[in-house]
């Protein structure tokens, strides 16, 4: 759930540092809405806007943020620069880039110093970070853990339901 008017507040921010990274970061909102955890979602850039990073990094867990997943293409200073600011887990997403794929993102987001970690998942894949910020949850949430349970479960039925699967018929 995205945050709004009678909606829970959020505990996962999801940030991206361009509006031009939301397609992206769109489906890690689409997997937190499928397990039921509710999330902002903003553009926080951390070379145009680092007074307003500072300032999202050290309020996010006075608001409730439990988990931050930072989506940063190019130079992708993003999720280390929250990280830096913020006790909170932050997991980085590479942003797929038009000149080096995305390989620019993933290095410069995964290649933190010692002492400010980052999660870092593969280019483009912020359906992971998301199942990753929710599992982080599910170890205070019981019922979190459960819908976390299913949507696995369900993952193995459906690629055991694929035909390619089938066991062989007894001769």
């Amino acid at each position: 759930m995205v945050e709004g008017s009678g909606a829970p507040a959020p505990v996962v921010g999801i940030v991206g540092g361009s509006r031009s990274d939301f397609p992206v970061l769109e489906k890690a909102v689409a997997v937190l809405a499928q397990l039921d955890v509710p999330c902002e979602f903003r553009v926080v850039s951390a070379h145009r806007t680092p007074d307003h990073l500072f300032r999202y990094a050290e309020t996010a867990p006075g608001r409730g943020i439990r988990v931050i997943v930072a989506g940063a293409g190019g130079a992708a200073h993003l999720p280390g620069m929250l990280a830096a600011k913020t006790a909170l887990p932050v997991i980085g997403v590479p942003i797929p880039t038009q000149h080096l794929g995305g390989l620019d993102s993933l290095l410069s987001i995964v290649q933190m110093p010692r002492g400010i970690p980052v999660a870092t998942v593969a280019i483009g894949n912020a359906e992971n970070a998301a199942l990753l910020a929710a599992s982080i949850l599910a170890l205070s949430d019981p019922a979190l853990a459960e819908r976390l349970a299913a949507f696995r479960a369900a993952q193995t039925d459906a690629v055991l339901a694929d035909p390619s699967n089938a066991e062989p018929l007894p001769e």
